[in-house]
């Protein structure tokens, strides 16, 4: 078995790049804290709607965000995580009204992507760490910027992201007759419609309930699986 030690690095970046930031946002005016988080959420729009448009089937990704927004609206997951945001929040004392925000963000955005996937896979089917560490280098600035904007929150997504990608590595044989290049397109095309919303919830247009989208990651996979199966 081989360890995810590129997700652990990748992990540890987060954390680095969201304490850095967290320092330079105490410093900044805000007037510049603003720009700062206008410039982050349009880069994050152009992001999302570069991986939204890579779908091969519209259908995949607009059934699956469909069904999975009742799922999780249904299930009050946003509410749910934001209740554990809040608890973690009082357990860490901090006085950050934007904890779980960040915390929610930060994990979708580092969480979802080819590289997220691609990168632990690469580290667990042949021990190749060179996508991984890309990522951790992009992960980085990411979290300085994010860290300036929300805070302590944003340091927490290194746990799910930890978690998500180390077991992605440690699976990486099991996973591997399941991964097809349709499937890992699909994945990332509603990954990037998530992503998009969180652009539009930077720049404060509209507030997305995006925790209530997550179930439309498994359900995209069952589609293509399914699908598959049956042609």
């Amino acid at each position: 078995m081989i360890v995810p030690m590129g997700s652990a690095l990748n992990a540890g970046a987060v954390v680095l790049g969201g304490c850095i930031g967290m320092l330079l946002g105490d410093h900044l005016p805000d007037r510049i804290r603003l720009i700062v988080f206008q410039g982050l959420g349009l880069c994050t729009l152009t992001i999302g709607m570069q991986m939204a448009f890579r779908t091969a089937n519209a259908l995949y990704m607009v059934g699956s965000i469909l069904a999975g927004a009742i799922i999780g609206e249904a299930l009050r997951l946003e509410d749910r995580i934001a209740d554990g945001g809040d608890r973690i929040k009082r357990i860490m004392r901090s006085g950050n009204i934007r904890f779980t925000e960040g915390f929610v963000t930060a994990t979708i955005l580092f969480c979802i992507g080819s590289m997220a996937i691609l990168g632990p896979l690469q580290e667990g089917l042949g021990g190749d760490r060179t996508l991984v560490l890309t990522k951790t280098t992009l992960d980085f600035f990411a979290a300085i910027a994010l860290g300036a904007a929300y805070g302590v929150g944003i340091m927490l997504a290194a746990l799910p992201l930890l978690l998500y990608q180390g077991c992605l590595t440690v699976f990486a044989e099991t996973l591997r007759p399941y991964l097809s290049d349709a499937l890992r397109m699909e994945l990332e095309a509603v990954g990037g419609v998530m992503i998009i919303g969180i652009g539009i919830n930077l720049l404060e247009i509209k507030k997305i309930r995006l925790s209530n989208l997550l179930p439309a990651l498994p359900i995209v996979v069952f589609l293509c699986v399914a699908i598959n199966e049956f042609r």
